[in-house]
């Protein structure tokens, strides 16, 4: 780190750190329920919040994979990436990955959510909690960029 490049905050450094745990968290659960069949904790089977109907749907699977492997391994990236150690680093790179993942996590989470309301007619709690997290994760880590991080390199 030169002496010219700011750090990062402390308080976005570890809030960022602690949401990515939060999503393998969830995630891992959410995959966890796919390959076992389990019944969802803390969550309805009737009306329009249903996890059961939402994560055995058509669209709980993308290219063939279960949605739930796409975020676990989406939020074990953010773990990585957004590690004290790896923030530390102050690399322009690192921002660009940390930005492009998190704004195609958001993207894919947009589609999550437009799937549920208006195919599913269902929402899952544990998802809505994953599409809040990856939120979440998004606001705070676009605190950090700066018009350098979308500028063109020559």
């Amino acid at each position: 780190m030169d002496n010219e490049t700011p750090s990062t905050p402390k308080g976005i450094v570890w809030a960022s750190f602690v949401l990515s745990i939060v999503g393998v968290a969830i995630s891992t659960y959410l995959t966890i329920a796919h390959y076992k069949g389990v019944t969802f904790f803390a969550c309805p089977d009737q009306g329009l919040i249903n996890c059961a109907t939402v994560t055995t749907s058509a669209q709980s699977k993308f290219l063939g994979l279960p949605v739930s492997n796409l975020g676990l391994a989406f939020f074990l990236a953010m773990v990585v990436i957004n590690s004290p150690w790896v923030w530390r680093r102050n690399s322009l790179l690192l921002d660009r990955i940390r930005a492009a993942s998190l704004l195609s996590g958001m993207g894919f989470v947009l589609w999550l959510i437009a799937a549920e309301l208006l195919i599913i007619d269902h929402i899952c709690l544990w998802c809505t909690g994953v599409h809040v997290v990856t939120f979440a994760l998004l606001i705070v880590v676009s605190r950090t960029w700066s018009s350098e991080l979308f500028r063109r390199s020559n």
